[in-house]
């Protein structure tokens, strides 16, 4: 009892012990300083040169060391903590390394984080309300609402999402910082989501990310992944540059006119701001985003003294922000506003009350219906005073009077726009009426629109040339539309407008196209490598096939010739039809003889019936007495054709099987057509020796081959040797002295006769493989098992 009361004591104390010796030891690591390797008086851009280097040494995706991500995690941490001012302090008095940790002693804060015995430890964020708050309740997104909402809203503005899921503990290290970026670019007008892998893991594989946490942007309906360490400022750049190039233009003293004479051209607002900061704030770059399609955004650095002619023709203060708008007089501004700190409302409702010029010239219908939307309410009634003109510089003078008669309405429902008659001649001439007097004078017209479809009421009022009367006169009907609006009593369907800028998508292809190109070095030079293997691997395979084919195709060309060569010097033997029939062979032989089977009841359903489909049987036929003298010469003529792995070559004993002809013959759908060769006079048997059958057992058809005599004299033929290429002429008179072949003469009369009947099969074999010979197709295949009795 007492060994035991000793032994527990002992027990606390060797516990005891083991966690001193490892807070001795784990304190040194979350020494900020110690892991970035700067000294306490370091300056912020000597911290910021160090992080970047280790950032880069230690990244997870190009540092293979099994402790890259805790290093990397560590290296992020402490340049959390030496960025910031406040942070630094508290770490340097209190020896705090946490946001959620309680400031305390430099000795107890100091052991407490190493062992990280901070909130995240015990507090996991595993399905805990507290930590996922601020993530779920407001910015989770799922797979539909990406689609619906955030996509189209990309168009208008960026978003910053966060793929992350219950089970990740890199998660914990980053929420600090993504927690500080999201309130800031959330007042800039960036929008926010969270993606939480394991309930959303469609929406996941559809952004391409495969694993937590990761970062990326989306606009205008394109994701991009983030790459760098989880900074503040790393993130604050990757939203800066998800931005387009070129949406806000730098404006001098020297270019200045250039910028707002343009609206003409642009057929947009100008807006300048003036500010003392030499790069331009990310919120304008936002705003200018949003209103890209309407407004044309310059910035003016008021700290350059290139611009001090503009900031003194201006009046502008140089200790606050100012905002101008330039509609048609670019000599003064439509419209102004200077704060110290501008806020994104503030802005947004300053742009948005300066959208359109005064007299705007109608180049689309998006903009019809922007500026004469359809009417929805009687109190919401909108009236639109349209000029048809011209772009002549004959109706340049009542172009300007009726923009500097637009320029004098004050009353919300009544919009003032012009149209190009030679650009949008389809809407100008359901709106004329007189169209004798539109060719010389601009036409002015008054509508108003009832439906989506088109619908809308109009009244001419005058023709317009500037002058005072037709001032009045207009100035007078508007207050009787105000009044009574009956007076507009004509009525039309309008037709869509026709899209002038169409011709300016060549432009916007090219700036896509370089702002792509733009997006695909940085992500061969800065991103990760991981996740382009799929789209090299895709390309070296494709590259590796298409060398592959290239290369095997080379070899097989000159094995080819290689086995072409021998045989060319054996055809000079052949006789012609064997030679035509060795050129046509698209493969070269494979062995150096033919084999040819017998077909018999055996060999007739494996040869024929179930023969494989896109396989033939060259089936020949012959007699017991011509059985070695036919199948010698087949052999030759169907040598070259043995290459083929679809050819199957046999051959059949007619002495036996010629019932099995006779009804093969019958079964044909064309049989008056084959026997019309065969029967001289129809009373004597059919003598089938030397025919050939093309069977295709699959198909049930056949192709015929008759051997065809070609009458010439014998005298003046010789028997042919093997592999001689006389093509069947035989030339007796060279050996006519010769004893033996007199003596024999009556012999080789008839074998002549039995040899040459395959003459032509060569040439046959050639149109077989071309697919030009007739075919005759069968019901069924006969019966081969009756054997002819011998007569």
């Amino acid at each position: 009892m007492a060994r035991s009361k000793t032994s527990v004591p002992l027990a606390l104390l060797v516990v005891l012990s083991v966690l001193l010796t490892g807070a001795s030891q784990a304190g040194p690591e979350m020494d900020p300083y110690t892991i970035l390797g700067v000294t306490r008086t370091a300056s912020q851009a000597e911290i910021k040169k160090v992080y970047k280097r280790l950032a880069k040494e230690w990244h997870p995706d190009k540092n293979k060391n099994p402790g890259a991500e805790d290093m990397f995690i560590k290296i992020s941490k402490s340049y959390e903590i030496l960025s910031n001012e406040e942070k630094r302090a508290n770490y340097d008095r209190y020896g705090q390394t946490d946001d959620t940790q309680p400031y305390g002693s430099s000795r107890y804060g100091h052991r407490h984080d190493s062992f990280y015995f901070d909130e995240s430890f015990f507090n996991f964020p595993f399905n805990s309300k507290n930590h996922r708050d601020f993530a779920d309740s407001r910015y989770i997104l799922h797979f539909n609402q990406y689609v619906s909402d955030v996509v189209p809203d990309s168009y208008k503005r960026p978003y910053l999402i966060k793929i992350t899921s219950d089970w990740c503990f890199s998660c914990i290290h980053i929420e600090p910082v993504w927690k500080e970026v999201v309130q800031e670019m959330e007042a800039l007008g960036v929008g926010i989501g969270v993606v939480d892998v394991g309930y959303e893991r469609r929406l996941a594989n559809h952004l391409g990310a495969h694993r937590t946490p990761s970062i990326l942007g989306v606009i205008n309906g394109k994701v991009t992944f983030f790459h760098y360490a989880v900074a503040k400022e790393h993130l604050r750049q990757f939203v800066e540059d998800l931005l387009p190039q070129r949406l806000v233009d730098r404006v001098t003293d020297k270019n200045d006119l250039q910028f707002l004479n343009s609206w003409h051209e642009l057929n947009k607002p100008h807006v300048l701001l003036f500010d003392q900061v030499p790069v331009v704030p990310l919120l304008y770059k936002l705003t200018a985003f949003a209103y890209k399609d309407y407004l044309q955004f310059g910035y003016v650095d008021q700290g350059l003294t290139e611009t001090a002619n503009l900031q003194k023709q201006f009046n502008i203060n140089t200790y606050a922000p100012t905002m101008l708008v330039f509609k048609e007089n670019v000599d003064k501004p439509a419209d102004i506003i200077q704060a110290k700190g501008m806020k994104k409302q503030i802005i947004d409702e300053f742009i948005s009350n300066n959208k359109f010029l005064l007299a705007p010239r109608l180049v689309n219908q998006k903009l019809f219906d922007e500026l004469c939307p359809v009417k929805q309410f009687h109190r919401r009634r909108k009236y639109c005073v349209l000029l048809i003109t011209g772009d002549e510089e004959t109706f340049s003078s009542g172009n300007q009077a009726f923009l500097s008669f637009a320029s004098t309405n004050t009353k919300e429902i009544i919009r003032f726009a012009y149209v190009y008659q030679r650009l949008q001649q389809p809407l100008c001439e359901i709106l004329i009426q007189n169209k004798d007097s539109a060719q010389s004078h601009s036409q002015v017209v008054i509508l108003e629109r009832r439906n989506a479809a088109g619908k809308a009421l109009f009244k001419p009022v005058t023709a317009w040339n500037g002058s005072k009367e037709d001032k009045q006169h207009l100035s007078e009907e508007l207050e009787r539309l105000q009044k009574d609006p009956s007076i507009l009593i004509h009525d039309a369907m309008l037709p869509e407008l026709n899209n002038e800028f169409a011709s300016m998508f060549v432009i916007r292809w090219i700036h896509a196209s370089y702002d792509y190109l733009s997006e695909v070095i940085d992500d061969i030079l800065h991103n990760n490598w991981r996740e382009m293997m799929p789209l090299l691997s895709l390309i070296f395979s494709a590259l590796f096939i298409l060398f592959g084919t290239v290369v095997i195709q080379a070899f097989s060309d000159s094995s080819e010739d290689k086995q072409t060569k021998p045989k060319a010097k054996d055809g000079s033997k052949a006789e012609n039809g064997s030679s035509g029939a060795s050129s046509a062979s698209s493969r070269p032989p494979k062995k150096n003889f033919v084999e040819v089977t017998e077909l018999t009841d055996i060999t007739y359903m494996s040869n024929l019936v179930k023969l494989r489909p896109g396989h033939m049987n060259i089936v020949l036929v012959l007699t017991d007495a011509s059985k070695n003298i036919l199948l010698s010469k087949f052999a030759k003529e169907v040598y070259s054709f043995t290459g083929s792995l679809t050819l199957h070559f046999s051959f059949l004993n007619i002495d036996k099987h010629s019932e099995w002809m006779d009804t093969l013959l019958e079964y044909a759908q064309d049989p008056i057509q084959i026997d019309a060769d065969e029967d001289d006079g129809g009373n004597h048997k059919k003598d089938y020796t030397g025919f050939v059958l093309a069977l295709n057992g699959h198909k049930k058809y056949l192709c015929l081959f008759k051997p065809v005599y070609t009458g010439e004299d014998l005298d003046n033929k010789s028997s042919e040797d093997e592999g001689g290429t006389s093509g069947g002429k035989l030339r007796l008179s060279s050996r006519d002295d010769h004893p033996q072949r007199k003596s024999n003469r009556s012999r080789s009369i008839s074998t002549l006769q039995i040899h040459h009947k395959l003459d032509r099969l060569g040439l046959w074999m050639e149109r077989l493989m071309e697919g030009t010979l007739p075919r005759y197709y069968i019901p069924a295949w006969p019966g081969l098992e009756k054997i002819t009795p011998i007569k």
